[in-house]
């Protein structure tokens, strides 16, 4: 099958993938071989790319954004049927057993794998996953629609639960990629208004079109306090700014995977009247089968520009650059 594979982390300026044609996966227990349609092309890979994420499982095919159909199951499969639709994700294993697994809390299993870091993933004409990681696709959404929902939506739909914001209350987003752009819809969908604080004047005029109250540069408040924030931008330094938005008792959420050294900040202005300050890790499985509910309920449309598979060096590039609006897709078969 025809693949791009990641060898030795470097700058995506240095276009690392290498297209080349490698064996298609054999499907173990309860796996299912899935024909790969597209997949997304996520803020992750870059990390994973550029080897910002430790310990990669190398050579390996990025991608888990990945959206296609049911080619062949492995032993003791049950859940799905040959062509059936499925989404493969960016959580792939957990033991099932720790505390946290038994909690509800899979996500922060110290035994967790992920697709396109310590296993093979969607850059390629073929991805394998265990069906009970794997996600049926609403039909309200052609493949490209899907993909960007299966990390950027399920990422930011548990950190919109994060970041705690009440019914009809404000909430502010740093940065409007992939995920954001998910956001703003099921927020919006749920009565909120919402402040978007962007670098470049692209992503700020999709926010305006998508319903924002408010767009700024980067570093800019919002004109008014706000009940809560997700920063979407790998950057350290938009935490003081982001705990200066919100309000007494408010919560920011960082929601990437990968963020820059956080700043010294002072406590009067940043941490005191009780705001909160958390994170998100990965996700559960739970998380994604909820987020794709409610994303067919609006139903909500991400926007995505479409790259080959060939393009997947030029379209991380692009990404890096913050080159196109939303969601960059590759379209592999």
């Amino acid at each position: 099958m025809r693949a791009m594979q990641l060898r030795v982390a470097a700058p995506v300026a240095e276009r690392p993938l290498h297209l080349g044609d490698v064996p298609v996966p054999e499907p173990g227990e309860r796996e299912v071989l899935v024909r790969v349609s597209v997949c997304g092309v996520c803020r992750t890979d870059l990390h994973v790319v550029e080897g910002e994420l430790p310990d990669p499982v190398l050579p390996l095919i990025p991608g888990h954004q990945v959206v296609g159909r049911v080619e062949r199951n492995g032993p003791g499969c049950e859940r799905f049927q040959t062509g059936d639709r499925v989404g493969i994700a960016w959580l792939r294993h957990t033991c099932q057993r720790c505390e946290h697994c038994r909690s509800g809390q899979e996500n922060l299993c110290t035994g967790s794998r992920y697709t396109g870091y310590h296993a093979d993933g969607g850059y390629a004409e073929y991805a394998a996953v265990h069906e009970d990681f794997a996600y049926g696709i609403p039909d309200c959404f052609d493949d490209a629609e899907a993909a960007p929902l299966l990390c950027a939506g399920i990422i930011g739909y548990r950190a919109l639960r994060r970041a705690a914001v009440p019914a009809g209350g404000r909430l502010a987003l740093y940065g409007f990629g992939s995920s954001a752009h998910v956001v703003i819809q099921l927020a919006k969908h749920r009565g909120s208004e919402v402040y978007v604080a962007t670098r470049g004047a692209g992503h700020r005029a999709l926010a305006a079109e998508l319903g924002a109250a408010w767009t700024g540069d980067a570093y800019d408040l919002p004109p008014v306090s706000v009940d809560g924030a997700i920063i979407f931008a790998p950057v350290g330094a938009l935490v003081p700014v982001a705990l200066r938005a919100v309000g007494p008792g408010g919560t920011v959420v960082s929601a990437g995977i990968h963020m820059s050294a956080i700043p010294e900040m002072p406590y009067d202005e940043c941490v005191f009247h009780e705001k909160v300050l958390t994170s998100v890790e990965a996700n559960t499985r739970q998380d994604g089968a909820e987020l794709l509910a409610e994303a067919a309920e609006i139903p909500i449309r991400p926007r995505v520009t479409t790259f080959s598979l060939e393009e997947a060096n030029e379209a991380l590039v692009q990404l890096k650059q913050d080159g196109f609006d939303g969601t960059g897709v590759l379209a592999v078969g």
